[in-house]
């Protein structure tokens, strides 16, 4: 007999089937994670657009208008995205056979329970098509009336328009590709005329319209172009947004794909709406209104973009399905069959490789100086012009991202929307499926390793800009605020200057509107001694502006008010006969048209985001050294149990989520809110049990036997040898400790479990010392410690404070209770308040401690070694701990294979820690930073710049390495020596000072 298996078990053995390990030989490409740093936002969707009194109030009221439309994209976006994923739910519930069916009310019951949910998102997204219907066209009816038509509008309003426009187009064609979506209405609204669900007249008509509305191709298409139809001049609108994508296409301003793809769609469709029964694109072209030849040129070059997700479409489409197209059939290229050399991959490469070798030469000459070899400036060193070269060597990185990934999405949607066939490949078979005939038979070999070798590129080129990611942010926000301060302070100066002089009242209250929304003044207010203020020149001397300097970018709000303000300037429209623009001087308009081309990607940068370098704290070792311990799993809980509802689970899942597959400060922060000081104290002195008996039985052992192999003299070789020789020098003098098979499996295990003991009691005083701090801050009010206060001309500090102590003296809970409370309550509040007060007042360090209870456990002669024969200090000779070491390092600095796992994966940062800090109590130190073995070769190697292979060795992969750890041993040692040197003045170790004569000279040593 079968056992019976509950749901909860199945359930629990799902879950299990996330915990198997699937490993394969697949190449990893995973994209780059999320960035962790901390970053303002400043994209406040025009929320603060109200703070900006000083702006011109008609761009306001316009951003106002900004804000409500791009709410409303945002919600269209959402409606998309459902469309997108929505699968059949009728499909999956019972069907009614007949009429005699016993239980028919009961599915009829189920499926109105089911769908209803799903029928109500449908019923909303028809209501938002309409909303959204009627706000376009209201704006365009507004825009559109005789006299407004006259006024400037700005480019950031028409993009918005155009996104609508793009917005109803996706939403469209999504609701024409799913039939699911039409089944499932239809499913419902059976079950509820059998239940009498909707017996009021208003429901049966939605109910009807609803299907009218899913059932129609194109509706939101025709109801738009309906719509429009009725408003006078609606064309020249739309051809002012269509010719404003063919200038942001041609002139390549867009940074992702979409936007590029955006852009093309809105062309498409926007044509497509103007070409109706009151207008004809083919007389506007004629009128050189619009530019159709130059669009022809775009859609035969790009034939199929990418619709929504894996969805795509034909631009061509737009043009045949458009009005007055058959006559005119004759004038389009697009519509004829035939491939675009934009989707040869292949052809592309050639070029795509030349700008990713170029780029990354560019960009690691940077990475170098930055972060690898921390030989760069301190950012308070740069100058513009380097701040500058990194800004645009950011955004030069964005773009290619943004080539690369374009450009496989276009070869993908082209193959999606042409299959192959068995006489365009032989290997495809006759009953192929038709999503086979797409992608699995529809690629050659060469494109397959082109497209595999555009996708590295991305992976790798993002891994590089986020090891950067830092440098680029301040660099971007650096750069953003010197250009629009400088623009602001000393560009708009002169004009200024002549609009007050020539008493051009309107051009001087935009140039004043535009510097009060931007100036940051380094005194915190306009100079009012300017003589351009006055429409004066300056004094022969000059009048000298200091623009500050700082890593500050705007808010998009104070952006967009800026750009349009500048944008009105030099617009063509103006709402009077002569424009603003023919009031200004030529290299005026030409400044500001630059700043203004400059600036559109300001947005974007300002968003810039990469990857955190990684930190190899604590890593789970690729190696096993020990079987891994099994745990039973917990039993599974109903919801109420844990955080009181499905939905909470799944949301604390996804919070702790993010703390999952490593050990770091979060997870010790809560082990010491949970054990308190008696549990860590408890804690610690286990550890330091695991320490002793490693350092005095394994690692000593293994210090002994390796001792033992090093060579007795290894001298450090002159400069003159060459990084090469010396490479070949140390490899061979270390033959023996780098063919010493446990070195990298055993003992280097026993040195990390020592520097991650150490490690985890650092961090854990560390999170202590921050729970004790935020104590001390809350006890303050009630121990009547209060913060200084601000103090104006003629008040007195004491005066103040004691107004400030009667005001919060309630609060002081010692003499409340000495006044109110039993002997033995007064007793404990003078305590507690003792102890609060004195607590880290004494500067006591819990590491401090733990460095000195290991120092006790090396003891044995082998870490210090003999005394020296000359007295002073061993040179040459390989006795001390630090040479060993030195080996050590050596060993772990040399390259690895392309399937070996590095030092790094494998132990993490602990063996350094432990490596250092018995350096750093056995006083050796600075005599590892000069006779180091791998220092020596980085110096020699830095100074010649040599790279050869010696040994199967590459010396520049090497001495990178090397480098990497001296950053990471430097920074141990500082660490190390700021806890061991805490005490204060009086009890300072002394450090004793050994006097020696000179040497004497031979030949006066015989006299």
């Amino acid at each position: 007999m079968a056992s019976t298996v509950t749901l909860e078990d199945a359930l629990s053995n799902v879950d299990l089937l996330e915990e198997l390990p699937l490993p394969d030989q697949q190449p990893c490409i995973e994209p780059l994670p999320s960035s962790l740093i901390y970053q303002p936002n400043f994209n406040t969707n025009f929320e603060d657009r109200n703070a900006f009194v000083t702006g011109i109030a008609r761009y306001i009221e316009q951003a106002t208008v900004h804000s409500g439309m791009n709410e409303m994209l945002e919600e269209g976006q959402e409606y998309a995205v459902m469309l997108y994923t929505w699968r059949s739910c009728s499909r999956a519930i019972p069907q009614v056979k007949c009429n005699e069916q016993p239980n028919r009310v009961e599915i009829y019951e189920k499926t109105v329970e089911v769908l209803e949910p799903e029928v109500t998102k449908l019923m909303n997204f028809m209501y938002f098509q309409r909303t959204a219907i009627d706000r376009f066209c209201g704006e365009m009816r507004r825009l559109c009336h005789a006299e407004r038509r006259k006024d400037f509008v700005s480019e950031a309003y028409l993009l918005t328009l155009g996104k609508f426009i793009n917005m109803f187009a996706v939403l469209d064609e999504l609701k024409n590709m799913k039939c699911s979506v039409k089944n499932d209405h239809s499913a419902y609204k059976r079950a509820a005329q059998f239940l009498r669900k909707m017996s009021e007249p208003s429901s049966i008509q939605e109910s009807q319209n609803l299907s009218m509305f899913l059932a129609n191709h194109n509706k939101i298409t025709q109801s738009l172009q309906q719509q429009l139809e009725v408003i006078s001049g609606y064309d020249e609108l739309l051809a002012d947004i269509v010719n404003l994508c063919v200038d942001y296409y041609e002139n390549k301003m867009y940074l992702t794909p979409i936007e590029k793809h955006m852009l093309l769609k809105v062309m498409g469709f926007g044509l497509y709406l103007m070409d109706g029964t009151n207008s004809n694109i083919y007389k506007l072209d004629a009128k050189k209104r619009i530019n159709l030849t130059k669009i022809d040129k775009f859609f035969k070059q790009l034939q199929v973009v990418p619709l929504f997700g894996d969805m795509q479409i034909e631009l061509a489409r737009y043009i045949k399905t458009s009005a007055h197209y058959e006559e005119n059939k004759s004038r389009w290229s697009c519509t004829s069959a035939g491939s675009s050399p934009q989707y040869n991959i292949c052809e592309q490469m050639i070029q795509i490789r030349e700008d990713h070798m170029r780029f990354i030469s560019e960009l690691a000459r940077y990475s170098n100086s930055e972060v690898v070899t921390g030989s760069g400036r301190q950012e308070a060193q740069k100058t513009d012009f380097e701040y500058r070269k990194l800004f645009d060597l950011a955004l030069q990185g964005l773009q290619l991202l943004s080539q690369w990934s374009a450009q496989v999405m276009e070869v993908y949607s082209w193959k999606l929307v042409h299959p192959t066939d068995k006489y365009s490949n032989k290997e495809c078979p006759d009953n192929a499926e038709e999503y086979e005939r797409a992608t699995r038979y529809n690629y050659t070999s060469e494109e397959k390793f082109a497209l595999v070798e555009v996708i590295a590129m991305i992976k790798g080129l993002q891994v590089l800009m986020g090891r950067m990611e830092s440098v680029f942010n301040h660099a971007i926000r650096h750069t953003i605020y010197s250009a629009l301060q400088d623009f602001a302070q000393v560009t708009l100066r002169e004009p200024l200057r002549q609009a007050i002089k020539r008493k051009k009242n309107v051009i001087q209250s935009i140039l004043q509107a535009i510097r009060k929304t931007i100036c940051d003044w380094e005194t915190g207010r306009e100079p009012h001694n300017d003589p351009a203020l006055r429409g004066e020149k300056d004094p022969k001397g000059g009048f000298d502006i200091k623009v500050p300097r700082r890593a500050v970018g705007p808010s998009t709000t104070q952006l967009y008010m800026v750009r349009t303000m500048l944008e009105s300037l030099v617009a063509d429209k103006s709402g009077s006969k002569k424009t603003l623009r023919s009031s200004l001087e030529g290299p005026t308009i030409l400044d500001i048209e630059k700043f203004h081309r400059e600036s559109f990607f300001y947005t974007h940068l300002l968003n810039f985001s990469g990857k955190e370098q990684a930190k190899w704290q604590f890593v789970r070792t690729v190696l096993p050294f020990s079987q891994e311990f099994q745990r039973d799993k917990p039993p599974n809980a109903q919801p109420q149990y844990l955080y009181g509802s499905k939905t909470l689970n799944l949301a604390y899942s996804s919070i702790y989520s993010l703390y999952r597959n490593f050990v770091g400060p979060p997870h010790i922060k809560a082990i010491c809110r949970l054990l308190g000081y008696q549990g860590i104290a408890v804690v610690m002195e286990e550890l330091l049990k695991v320490v002793k008996s490693l350092l005095q039985g394994t690692i000593l052992q293994y210090v002994k036997t390796l001792m033992e192999v090093m060579p007795k003299i290894c001298r450090l070789p002159r400069h003159e040898y060459g990084s090469p020789g010396i490479l070949e020098f140390f490899h061979h003098q270390l033959k023996d400790i780098v063919e010493y098979a446990e070195l990298k499996t055993v003992c280097f295990q026993n040195l990390r479990e020592v520097g991650n003991a150490l490690l985890f009691c650092l961090l854990s005083e560390q999170s202590l010392s921050q729970e004790e701090v935020c104590d001390l801050l809350h006890a303050a009010p009630f121990q009547n410690i209060l913060p200084r206060v601000h103090v104006k001309e003629g008040e007195r500090l004491d005066a103040k404070m004691k107004r400030l102590e009667a005001k919060y003296t309630a609060l002081h809970m010692v003499p409340l209770i000495e006044r109110l409370g039993t002997p033995q309550q007064i007793a404990i509040a003078r305590e507690g308040d003792l102890l609060t007060k004195e607590r880290l007042c004494c500067g006591l360090s819990i590491f401090e401690v733990i460095l000195t209870r290991i120092r006790g456990y090396l003891d044995d002669p082998i870490w210090r070694g003999p005394l020296p024969s000359n007295g002073v200090m061993h040179v040459d000779e390989c006795v001390e701990f630090h040479r060993l070491w030195s080996a050590m390092q050596f060993v772990y600095c040399i390259p690895v294979g392309a399937h070996e796992f590095t030092v790094e994966q494998c132990f993490g940062d602990g063996l350094n820690w432990a490596g250092c800090m018995i350096i750093t109590l056995l006083g050796q130190h600075r005599r590892f930073d000069i006779l180091d073995f791998s220092y020596h070769l980085l110096k020699v190697q830095k100074h010649d710049g040599k790279d050869e292979i010696i040994k199967s060795v590459p010396l520049k992969k090497m001495v990178d390495r090397i480098r990497k750890f001296q950053i990471l041993n430097d920074e141990i040692f500082a660490i190390l020596n700021k806890y061991l040197k805490s005490g204060d003045g009086e009890n300072m170790p002394v450090e004793h000072v050994r006097c020696f004569q000179p040497p004497i000279h031979q030949s006066l040593a015989s006299n």
